[in-house]
């Protein structure tokens, strides 16, 4: 059984309950679909836990945080350059701080196994490509991203967790949430996207971290909740985090 998870964003708390709860299932490996860093206030304490998955995949804030950011609004930007002050802190060893800024710059974009794709935003672009669930109805974003996809592809970067499906012949696309399906979905054969939802910044009204469990052709998606008062005051404390990124977190937006 494989555990994915993504979008941590530097929420210690939320990683740990999803990392415990993952413990008490019968778990082999732990893949990661990138953005570990950004928006919240555990960034080195959280690569230092995803630095033991078997596959790390680069997000988009990850790179923003080893480069310039590009395309970031202010507030995730001055998160960005406050991460970067943090991996740089005078604090910490040079041992460490080198460890993780070559973690990072090792990390792949995509990673493909047994047919399965994984990536960060999309087949078509793995970093930095939103799949949203209102896409089902924009047919040709979806027929070119479904065309690159051998049979299954699982994904972040939206925070918003579920299944996206084909219907042949008629040409049309699905998206069931989660709670739409149980919390289970079963592998067909058919070509489909999983988006894995998101551990530290759930968008999906949930304010409870999201992980999904792989096993075989059984996908389940676990809610976690974690001590979410704690990761809004860390932020609250850090003048160059907006206070909203802490507040959002409440209403799993």
């Amino acid at each position: 059984m494989i555990a994915l998870i993504s979008d941590i964003h530097s929420n210690l708390e939320g990683l740990n309950a999803v990392l415990d709860d993952i413990q008490k299932q019968s778990v082999e490996t732990i893949y990661c679909l990138g953005d570990i860093v950004g928006y919240g206030p555990n960034p080195r304490e959280c690569i230092d836990l995803v630095m033991q998955c078997k596959v790390c995949l680069l997000g988009n804030h990850d790179q923003g945080a080893m480069f310039d950011p590009d395309g970031f609004n202010p507030p995730a930007e001055r998160a960005i350059f406050w991460t970067r002050a943090q991996l740089e802190s005078p604090g910490e060893s040079s041992q460490k701080k080198e460890a993780r800024w070559e973690f990072l710059a090792e990390r792949p974009r995509t990673f493909k196994e047994n047919s399965i794709l994984y990536v960060h935003g999309s087949a078509r672009n793995p970093l930095n490509e939103y799949v949203f669930p209102e896409d089902i109805y924009n047919q040709r974003k979806m027929d070119r991203i479904f065309a690159l996809v051998e049979k299954y592809c699982f994904q972040g970067h939206t925070h918003v967790p579920g299944v996206f499906t084909e219907s042949l012949p008629e040409d049309m696309y699905q998206f069931h949430a989660p709670d739409e399906i149980d919390y289970v979905w079963k592998l067909n054969g058919r070509k489909t996207l999983i988006n894995v939802g998101s551990v530290g910044q759930p968008r999906d009204g949930d304010w409870r971290a999201c992980y999904v469990l792989l096993d075989g052709d059984t996908i389940r998606f676990r809610r976690i909740e974690y001590d979410i008062d704690t990761t809004i005051k860390k932020i609250h404390d850090i003048p160059d985090l907006d206070n909203f990124l802490g507040d959002r977190l409440r209403d799993g937006r």
